[in-house]
């Protein structure tokens, strides 16, 4: 496969519904860390400061549920919910964020995410370590955002 086959399923693979692009990747989260690591490259820990919770239930409108089970007879996407899960992530990585401020910490660090139905209603956790750390270099981290990239 050439380079330009590759950038070119990179770049379809990334496309998003206009509707959900500014929930993608983005919450709020007011200067604190979040990460699914279990460090901060250039940060070190200061302080745990325990378990923290960020938790939303959504439920389904009976007509757009509707609507998505016609759609599911044809197949593709169901955006409508794509973007029902999307918000409710950022919702419960907002509430997250605010019991890591309340309990003093800058960062959220093994953050996690957990999502299920029940009976009938979207749930999405969002659970990590609050914890407070402070910078040790101030050269910026090397990130790879692909394997064998440099």
């Amino acid at each position: 496969m050439s380079f330009s086959r590759k950038s070119h399923d990179a770049a379809r693979a990334a496309e998003m519904p206009p509707e959900i692009q500014d929930l993608h990747c983005f919450t709020e989260t007011n200067g604190v860390i979040t990460t699914t690591m279990f460090d901060v490259p250039g940060y070190r820990i200061v302080k745990v400061l325990g378990a923290v919770y960020g938790l939303t239930v959504r439920s389904r409108n009976w007509a757009a549920s509707l609507g998505m089970v016609l759609k599911s007879v044809a197949g593709g996407e169901l955006r409508w919910f794509t973007n029902l899960l999307y918000s409710a992530r950022n919702d419960a990585i907002g509430r997250i964020v605010s019991e890591t401020q309340s309990r003093g910490g800058n960062a959220v660090i093994a953050l996690r995410f957990d999502a299920g139905d029940m009976g009938g209603f979207a749930q999405v956790c969002a659970y990590g370590t609050a914890a407070l750390i402070e910078k040790v270099d101030d050269a910026p981290p090397v990130y790879y955002p692909q394997l064998g990239q440099a």
